[in-house]
């Protein structure tokens, strides 16, 4: 199997796709059995609950050193105070961030110190029922899902440069199949706000910074974006009941209903250790999975779910989304 690094231009391959031998129902610890991280540096943005926590306890116990970078260290304290308990496990620490706000993103950035190996873009928002913006005049999930991201990384540049071999992960959706990035009006100023869109829409600019970010294969850093799959974690807490029941993950008494192709965060969390952590992904840049596999290209108009959809992994669209995400925040 050829892991071809995403040049500048390139149309996706779909015929190299990346297959490894795990499967939709592997989880984090399965991904990584056998893999020593010991001596490597991660951090794992929103990894106080859900997905978050299993990529934490997953890569910290192969050995690596883990940040939690979380709006609430205050919720991530249980992790701290109960190490992974395994022989070799490495440390897990907090610090505060929050990726809405650029003045903590940059504090986060600043107070970093030494090279950095991994970084896992996790942390989000989903849904929000009605517009918000940062003081910025973003709208409150591009903001934190991507841009938010953007300026983290791009922050920690030097340092993940310093790795020699560094990689990130973004956590996307294949909700991005629905929202291709509006580049006319990206904060609905003029447009109607709608929670899904302005969702899609953040998580199709996350995987356009995968392929974006082919520019710094030079540097020794790869990304890659992702798809966890169907879990029910605290991202869904902006959605009401009757929307969970329509859903249905919701019984008439409010008890979650999980259906059969739902994922534990155990499962939702293996994918984003796969990039993060496995040999198979040496080398592999500007890629998008879901299942621990690469995924194929998305026909359009396809009622079949899963699969990336080309507008994700138009270099073009990329190079301009960088431009736009680098005036925004003035780098």
């Amino acid at each position: 199997m050829s892991l071809h690094a995403f040049r500048k231009g390139t149309p996706v391959n779909t015929e190299q796709r990346l297959l490894t031998p795990f499967t939709a129902r592997s989880t984090a610890a399965e991904v990584i059995a056998g893999i020593d991280l010991t001596g490597r540096r991660a951090i794992v943005t929103g990894g106080a609950s859900g997905i978050g926590t299993e990529t934490v306890r997953a890569l910290a116990a192969a050995g690596a050193d883990v940040t939690i970078a979380t709006r609430r260290p205050e919720v991530a304290e249980q992790l701290v105070r109960r190490p992974v308990a395994v022989p070799g496990a490495g440390s897990v620490r907090i610090a505060p961030l929050d990726l809405s706000d650029l003045a903590s993103v940059r504090a986060f950035a600043e107070s970093w110190r030494g090279p950095l190996d991994v970084l896992v873009a996790n942390a989000g928002i989903m849904a929000v029922p009605r517009r918000e913006v940062t003081p910025q005049g973003w709208e409150l999930q591009l903001a934190t899902n991507f841009l938010g991201h953007f300026a983290l990384v791009t922050a920690l540049h030097d340092a993940l440069t310093a790795s020699g071999s560094a990689r990130v992960v973004v956590v996307s959706s294949g909700a991005h199949r629905d929202a291709p990035f509006d580049f006319g009006d990206p904060h609905f100023e003029r447009r109607p706000y709608d929670p899904w869109t302005a969702y899609g829409q953040s998580k199709s600019a996350e995987v356009l910074f995968a392929v974006g970010a082919r520019r710094w294969t030079g540097d020794g850093i790869t990304v890659n974006a992702l798809n966890p799959g169907y879990i029910l974690t605290n991202l869904q807490r902006h959605l009401d009941d009757d929307t969970m029941r329509a859903f249905g993950v919701m019984d008439a008494e409010g008890n979650l209903t999980p259906l059969p192709y739902y994922k534990t965060p155990a499962q939702g969390a293996a994918t984003s250790v796969l990039l993060a952590a496995s040999p198979l992904l040496d080398g592999v840049t500007g890629r998008y999975f879901e299942d621990n596999q690469e995924a194929s290209l998305a026909a359009d108009g396809s009622a079949t779910p899963g699969g990336v959809a080309a507008h994700a992994l138009d270099p073009g669209a990329a190079d301009r989304l960088w431009q736009y995400a680098s005036a925004a925040l003035q780098l």
